[in-house]
């Protein structure tokens, strides 16, 4: 398979577009690449490129009736200092499924975009 594309792409399905799209911007560093309205936008971050599909695009037609709830899939992006993302994100109001775990490989925590989609802040261990 030939690589077209400089991104790695992953589809959300959201219920609401423009708030994914002002949640990802606002609060995790993402740029709106394009923008269909309501039903469809991607945004960037880094080599990401998340499609946030509203109920109207193809791609949230395409899902199957009885794949309505997330999964515990979910996107993962690594910060620096987990803790003071923990308090920014905090301190605009947003809330974490949980407290931030530690393993092997570093601390995570959990937060959830408008739709309910996951991401996964990551701190890696220090070597």
């Amino acid at each position: 398979m030939a690589t077209t594309d400089r991104y790695a792409s992953v589809r959300y399905v959201v219920d609401d577009v423009p708030a994914a799209v002002d949640f990802y911007t606002t609060h995790l560093g993402f740029r709106l690449n394009s923008s269909a309205g309501s039903a469809f936008a991607d945004v960037v971050r880094g080599p990401l490129r998340l499609l946030l599909s509203g109920p109207a695009s193809s791609g949230a037609r395409a899902t199957p009736d009885d794949a309505t709830t997330p999964g515990r899939n979910r996107i993962h992006l690594v910060v620096d200092d987990l803790d003071a993302e923990i308090d920014r994100l905090r301190g605009a109001g947003l809330s974490f499924r949980g407290d931030p775990v530690s393993g092997p490989g570093g601390r995570q925590v959990l937060l959830a975009d408008p739709a309910g989609n996951l991401i996964e802040l990551f701190q890696p261990a220090h070597s």
